[in-house]
């Protein structure tokens, strides 16, 4: 099998080809630096997707490696960088947020078929923890944890799975997954008061992980909202790296009537994000609800908030812990108690938006004290809308 190209960042700047053809000989050694190595490959999304990978590089490179990848190599991050990526929760979280000493090392990946070659590279390269960014990356992982016991790993988005699909557990393999449908309870609940004609929600892939989200986000609009609930208009790109598609589908939903919409589906979702833009520039009362990190930056006026979810954190933990030693094999699972998921800062105004804030740290509240279930799927959606 030829493998394709993907680049591999150090912290001292330096580059090589990730992969390659089985019968080249192997691409020189780099001369690692003194610090501990820790290994990260996104997914087919990369680098710059503004959501779900630049998540996961920020938890190792701004926040553990304390570092910025800029032209091609890394530069020492400032402290005030630092502290603009936290949120005021993360900024008081104890043990505070601090580079840790690491050097990061990256590789972009292409297509799918270079998951478990370019992990494979990492640990060759001396990586002590590679991270694997996204369910996609669960059979690479588990391939390679296998062939290389004494490395770490950690796979965010899936557990390990066996044959016949059930969790399995490595000792070298850390897994973290999110109770998505939580915060997309919230963000869906804020769309249901502020929508005054129709909303609707984009998916990428058609697949369990993002349907959690739309269970979440039909049961938040349905909290707040339930005439607006049974209107909802929900889609698919069937990609998470399609720009193109995720504006057309966006600009579909708004020809339908939709004025508040909420995007699941990685660079697909900048598309979405650029079709309200536009919108809003011609005049119309539209938003966008952006997703995994705070999107806000992307279309000042035009992002009424995101659904945050915290790779960011589970990936600066997984290497603080490796460097406190205590970094081991499991799953761990995240949502609304463990700030695992949340909602960023509310920036735009609206008529009754401190009774709407009101109402949603309530129903956030009820969420992390178990009184009430967020729908992760269509079955528990169905029972959740019958509720008096």
């Amino acid at each position: 099998m030829i493998r394709r190209l993907a680049t591999v960042a150090l912290a001292s700047g330096l580059a090589l080809t990730a992969c390659k053809k089985k019968d080249e000989t192997a691409p020189p050694a780099l001369a690692m630096p003194a610090k501990r190595v820790v290994g990260l490959v996104t997914d087919v999304g990369g680098r710059g997707d503004q959501s779900f990978n630049d998540s996961a590089l920020r938890g190792l490179e701004l926040w553990a490696a304390g570092a910025r990848f800029e032209g091609g190599g890394y530069r020492p991050s400032s402290a005030d960088e630092l502290k603009a990526s936290l949120t005021p929760e993360l900024a008081s979280r104890q043990p505070p947020i601090v580079p840790l000493g690491v050097a990061p090392l990256v590789v972009q990946s292409k297509a799918q078929e270079d998951y478990e070659p370019n992990l494979e590279l990492l640990v060759e390269q001396g990586a002590e923890l590679t991270v694997g960014v996204g369910f996609m990356l669960e059979n690479a992982v588990e391939a390679v944890a296998r062939r290389n016991p004494k490395a770490k790993f950690l796979l965010i988005d899936s557990p390990v799975l066996d044959a016949s699909g059930k969790p399995i557990c490595l000792p070298n393999v850390r897994t973290v997954v999110f109770r998505e449908e939580e915060g997309s309870f919230l963000v869906g609940a804020l769309a249901g008061l502020v929508s005054k004609r129709r909303v609707g929600f984009v998916g990428g892939m058609e697949i369990p992980l993002i349907k959690k989200f739309e269970a979440g986000f039909r049961a938040g609009v349905a909290s707040t909202n339930p005439a607006a609930a049974e209107k909802l208009l929900a889609t698919y790109t069937g990609s998470f790296d399609n720009v193109a598609a995720g504006k057309q589908v966006g600009q579909d939903l708004m020809a339908k009537g939709v004025d508040v919409v909420f995007q699941a589906a990685g660079s697909d979702g900048l598309g979405v994000i650029q079709a309200v833009k536009e919108a809003r520039a011609e005049g119309k009362d539209v938003y966008v609800i952006g997703v995994d990190s705070d999107q806000a930056h992307l279309a000042p006026g035009a992002v009424l908030t995101s659904m945050v979810k915290r790779v960011d954190l589970a990936v600066y933990e997984a290497v603080r812990d490796l460097k406190a030693g205590t970094l081991a094999g499991g799953d761990v699972a995240r949502g609304l108690k463990e700030d695992g998921v949340g909602l960023a800062v509310v920036r735009l105004d609206f008529p009754g938006k401190l009774e709407a804030l009101a109402k949603l740290e309530a129903l956030r509240q009820r969420v992390v004290s178990g009184e009430l279930h967020v729908p992760s799927n269509a079955a528990e959606l169905a029972a959740f809308k019958a509720q008096p």
